[in-house]
């Protein structure tokens, strides 16, 4: 019964999702009512609400009829985690995929924008639905039954039930991924909307802020899940699954700020930024769900990567043609300066998309070349440490170097520039004379230091205006903020990190600087579906002694064995133990212990520079309401122009 009605739910929501996209191009062609466009759209959420809500039904209900249930529902599985399910397997997840793209339909719809260019950007978005509801009810579709049914299931992967991230961490990485269709779309019907087109990338600015925030959190979720479930101790690994969510944020970083500057507003390549980075997602769609890489995070091989390939390439296609052929406005008349904030601006933007495309290269070339050798190659951390790190350095000294040349032309930014580039030489010299660090993180010390102190003086300068704070500029301090502290934590971590792997027995010690752990004992249990070994150390530092208890499970359903450390997290460093095995009389057992400085510093800046982005999409909102006349009547048929 439950399958039947997901099925049916899904066939609706393909029908209606395919009606929507001749509704709306009949508003921007023969300029007729939105209303019935509005209502078919309303149609879709609904049936994509629908389909959750009956698969969420059928995992509570422990409905092994149901394919997707018998698959990865259990009794012994948690509430939360059960609820979480959802989202835990390919099929799934395709649905809040669904409903999180149908959200932002429904919420596009809605909205007052110019007639023709926003009945285009909704055909657009009526295309991508299309194409995942056909997806989902064609060949990925979690309803069809089993027979006969099982009396239990194995539970999602263990992994996944490991932490409370699971129920946030996908949702803000489909929030942000889904998000960019929106600039996406407009960018695709900015030209076909004519002088309409104009204003979209106004329109554009809150919504990419939403997404790009989203987006920022869900990788700083995962970067924290993964330090604290998977045991390694580390928080990025250039995984090609974690790559697949860094590029459309590099690129959706450049577009923000082409988009914010008023020198590059208009610069053709805005169109080509929006188009990236949502034909980035499409890419790691395709990557995380067709098997194509071997990553903890991807789910396995599925037949949908031809499909998910096809997509691709038709939205590649249609960027090329429609946004492409975009004629930039003239450009201002005079020079810009070399010192200015148009040039800082474009430098940045060269370089995100420079960073991108050099992960982009090391994320697919091994799917490339594995045709050609017989085997399957993975690129390592070094490739990446050697080309996008420096690169990245030098980006968080144009966050810097931008506050202070805000006017074109302007003398005294190269003074305003002094302080900060003191304190960066005087953090170079004090922290290698003290520790040698290494290089890389020597250089990224300094711009740090650089940046904060640059950030420093234009946040005084801000809550020194008689007139108030401009939350513009505010959101871009805090966020430049972030990025500095991120890249503290990070150099930190990686330079000052020490780690110790030594089997023990009972009363033996592990050291690491002024931490140690003690084995006190090996104890085991069984129960639900697992069976635990702990392990009871005694912690000695920080002038204190505490017992700790890290741990191994193997879940018996899905034959996996996970690893449970222990982690007590501050704001100077982290101390990270982990179990790694138990001999199996328990008489010895193999530990590791990690001190990692400056972990907490990494948080506290993402925390940061997701703040600055609502922020600045608050402020985005409050300024398209004030602007936004009332609503007009649809503009009646006109050619179709292409335009800037």
């Amino acid at each position: 019964m439950l399958g039947d009605l997901g099925t049916a739910s899904l066939t609706a929501g393909l029908i209606s999702a395919s009606l929507t996209v001749p509704l709306w191009l009949r508003v921007a062609l023969l300029g007729r009512s939105a209303r019935q466009a509005r209502v078919a759209t309303g149609v879709t959420l609904l049936a994509a609400a629908l389909a959750c809500a009956v698969l969420e039904t059928a995992l509570l209900r422990h409905d092994f009829s149901v394919r997707f249930v018998a698959e990865n529902g259990g009794r012994h599985v948690s509430g939360y985690d059960t609820v979480t399910s959802l989202w835990s397997a390919l099929d799934g997840s395709l649905l809040l995929w669904l409903l999180v793209l149908c959200g932002y339909a429904a919420l596009l719809a809605r909205r007052r924008h110019p007639p023709r260019l926003h009945a285009y950007a909704m055909a657009v978005v009526g295309v991508v639905t299309t194409f995942f509801f056909a997806l989902s009810a064609l060949a990925a579709n979690p309803f069809r039954s089993v027979h006969p049914a099982p009396v239990d299931g194995p539970g999602p992967n263990p992994l996944l039930q490991q932490h409370p991230a699971m129920g946030v961490h996908p949702p803000l990485l489909y929030l942000g991924y889904l998000g960019l269709v929106v600039p996406f779309a407009l960018a695709l019907a900015a030209p076909l909307a004519g002088p309409e087109g104009r204003d979209w990338l106004r329109i554009a600015r809150p919504w990419t802020l939403a997404a790009w925030s989203a987006l920022t959190a869900g990788i700083a979720m995962g970067a924290w899940w993964s330090y604290a479930v998977l045991g390694w101790g580390g928080y990025w690994a250039w995984d090609p699954v974690e790559n697949a969510s860094l590029m459309p944020w590099l690129t959706a970083t450049a577009f923000l700020h082409t988009m914010l500057s008023g020198a590059l507003r208009r610069a053709r390549w805005n169109s080509v930024l929006a188009c990236a980075s949502f034909l980035l997602v499409l890419l790691g769609t395709f990557l995380t769900r067709s098997g194509a890489v071997a990553s903890v995070h991807a789910f396995t091989e599925s037949p949908l990567g031809p499909l998910l390939l096809g997509l691709v390439l038709l939205a590649v296609l249609a960027s090329t043609l429609l946004a492409g052929r975009r004629d930039p406005l003239p450009p201002a008349p005079g020079r810009t300066p070399l010192l200015s904030r148009a040039t800082a601006v474009l430098v940045n933007g060269v370089l995100l998309v420079t960073i991108a495309a050099v992960v982009l290269i090391g994320t697919v070339l091994p799917l490339l070349t594995e045709p050609l050798t017989g085997a399957r190659s993975s690129v390592g951390p070094g490739y990446y440490q050697r080309t996008a790190v420096p690169l990245a350095i030098v980006v968080l000294l144009l966050a810097g170097v931008a506050p202070a040349v805000r006017r074109a032309g302007d003398r005294a930014a190269a003074r305003q520039l002094v302080l900060p580039a003191v304190a960066g030489s005087v953090t170079v010299a004090a922290v290698g004379l003290l520790s040698r660090p290494g290089v890389p993180a020597l250089v990224a010390f300094g711009a740090a230091a650089f940046t904060l102190t640059g950030l420093a003086g234009q946040l005084g300068s801000l809550l020194r205006r008689r007139r108030g704070v401009r939350t513009v500029r505010l959101a871009a301090v805090l966020a430049h903020a972030g990025l500095a502290l991120v890249a503290l934590g990070v150099a930190g971590s990686s330079a000052y990190g020490r780690a110790q792997e030594r089997t023990v027995r009972t009363g033996e010690v592990v050291r690491v600087s002024d931490v140690s752990v003690r084995l006190l004992a090996v104890e085991r249990s069984a129960g639900n579906g697992r069976m635990a070994v702990r392990a009871r150390l005694a912690l000695t530092g920080d002038g204190a002694e505490r017992t700790v208890a890290p741990r191994l499970w193997y879940d018996t359903s899905r034959d996996t064995a996970v690893t449970v450390p222990w982690i007590a997290t501050g704001l100077r460093r982290d101390t990270y133990v982990t179990l790694l095995s138990v001999a199996a009389d328990g008489s010895t057992a193999t530990v590791r212990l990690a001190v990692n400085p400056l972990v907490g510093v990494l948080w506290c800046g993402a925390a940061l520079i997701v703040g600055g982005g609502l922020l600045g999409f608050a402020t985005s909102v409050r300024r398209i309401r004030r602007r936004t006349p009332p609503s007009a009547p649809a503009a009646p048929p006109a050619a179709v122009q292409v335009t800037a």
